[in-house]
């Protein structure tokens, strides 16, 4: 549908190619995109001067984040706003769930706290500059819980955020492990709604040899979590937890009719969950970053249009894919509305925001 790069819109380059069905007449004409990422310049500088892991370090002019074996690149728009602004214009997305990248607070130890407010006041910023393009999500120091209070009181009432970031692993911990209740019980208060992103894979080691650490440990780390957090009864101790899980819930919706089976008429796993898993799967949602139609298809048909998000993983995944995927699909314009905006203006409380009304 769309085929234009973030550096060409910058440069004056072409920024769409025009589609004309009828089918697009009647698309929504504007979209809120709830998964969007951006480096913070000042974490970027602050690991170019550290030795250990995570640290960036500069190759044949590109500069590199690095964390064991995994490396990824940063390039230049992957920190600048207004390529990011150009890609939106250019896919009429009206406004943007922004967060930062990896690495989180809880790998950088002991510094974590002072990264995480790095971090949450970049976002601000940018939100500040742009209150009717962007809202923010805050990411969180777990691995000091007292921290981690003060810096969501902060984020909360005075810079904005609208929810939280949480990695799908805090530095090799997972989220469902019993010392990271309480966030989940002030997230509830607050009512914030609560993004499991990957981080860098528990499968790592398993996954780098072909270089499949985002296309598979990613998408397992984000299956791992999500069903940790189901099988631990979290969503029974907080039923109004608004928990939302990236890239259609990994690998889950695929296999979630294995976990029914073992719980419900094998009677394996945790004798305290009330109901199927797939039930509770249901109750969180997922946005739509995959390249293949058939997948959103199914995700669609399984939770239902109410519990689905667009989103683009930008800068990672350019908008259009998400996009001419999607539109493929040929959905009835009532179900594009609530994927595109709806759903997201309710979820994330966007009536009060700049413009939030009008989406």
């Amino acid at each position: 549908m769309l085929a234009a790069s973030p550096m060409a819109a910058l440069e004056g380059g072409p920024k769409s190619s025009a589609d004309n069905s009828p089918a697009a007449a009647q698309r929504p004409s504007s979209s809120i995109d709830c998964q969007s990422h951006l480096f913070a310049p000042e974490i970027v500088a602050l690991m170019e001067k550290r030795r250990t892991d995570p640290r960036v370090f500069t190759r044949d002019g590109v500069r590199y984040v690095q964390m064991g074996g995994w490396f990824r690149k940063i390039q230049p728009y992957y920190l600048n706003v207004n390529a990011k602004l150009a890609t939106m214009n250019a896919n009429r997305i009206a406004m943007t769930t922004l967060s930062i990248n990896d690495p989180e607070p809880e790998w950088f130890g002991r510094k974590g706290p002072t990264v995480a407010q790095l971090a949450n006041d970049f976002v601000a910023g940018v939100v500040r500059k742009h209150p009717a393009r962007f809202f923010g999500l805050c990411v969180l120091p777990l691995q000091n819980l007292k921290a981690s209070h003060m810096e969501l009181d902060r984020c909360v009432r005075r810079l904005g955020m609208k929810g939280i970031l949480l990695y799908t692993n805090l530095a090799g911990k997972f989220p469902d492990e019993p010392e990271f209740r309480p966030l989940f019980a002030r997230a509830v208060e607050l009512d914030l709604p609560v993004l499991l992103h990957p981080a860098k894979p528990v499968t790592i080691d398993f996954v780098k040899g072909y270089e499949m650490t985002s296309s598979l440990g990613n998408m397992f780390d984000n299956t791992i979590a999500l069903t940790r957090l189901i099988m631990s009864g979290l969503l029974d101790q907080f039923p109004k937890l608004k928990l939302v899980c990236p890239h259609l819930g990994g690998t889950l919706p695929y296999i979630i009719g294995r976990l029914d089976h073992q719980t419900q008429v094998l009677k394996r796993g945790p004798k305290y969950l009330t109901r199927p898993p797939s039930e509770y799967l249901r109750q969180i949602w997922l946005d739509i970053v995959s390249p293949l139609p058939l997948a959103m298809r199914f995700g669609h048909e399984f939770m239902g249009a109410e519990r689905l998000l667009f989103a683009s993983d930008h800068p990672w995944v350019e908008p259009e894919i998400i996009l001419k995927a999607f539109h493929s699909l040929q959905l009835l314009v009532a179900d594009q509305v609530k994927i595109f905006s709806a759903n997201a203006r309710r979820l994330f409380n966007l009536g009060n925001l700049p413009g939030g009304n009008k989406l």
